[in-house]
């Protein structure tokens, strides 16, 4: 495969890592702040008592804008979120998050440091 094609082709694996990974933790971040609010209060100021419940999902948009900077370290970074959520999670008991949540992140993850390879070789 000639070098262009390859650039081609990671640029089109990046785009696609990168937008999927926001599109899934903007759903993740806004499903976590409004998912209990209305259980501690409702309003805005459940949301407020509610906002520690995002604060990985805040975390993980942090490492997909480092992702944006450093592929590297961003993809890294997103991989160990990954397979971190499998833990826990404890994704054992409950399928579904493993398929939503965790494999999801592992394989975007993976493909952040895969497209840095492949651009660097």
């Amino acid at each position: 495969m000639n070098k262009e094609k390859r650039l081609k082709i990671s640029k089109f694996l990046r785009y696609f890592a990168r937008t999927a990974l926001l599109i899934l933790s903007l759903l993740f971040f806004i499903f976590s702040l409004l998912s209990g609010a209305d259980k501690l209060g409702g309003g805005i100021m459940g949301i407020i008592y509610n906002s520690p419940n995002a604060l990985p999902w805040l975390i993980l948009l942090i490492f997909i804008f480092i992702a944006f900077k450093w592929e590297i370290i961003g993809g890294l970074l997103i991989l160990s979120m990954g397979v971190f959520t499998v833990f826990f999670f404890s994704t054992s008991d409950n399928l579904f998050v493993l398929w939503v949540i965790s494999i999801p992140l592992i394989l975007m993850g993976a493909l952040l440091v895969i497209v840095w390879y492949i651009c660097k070789h």
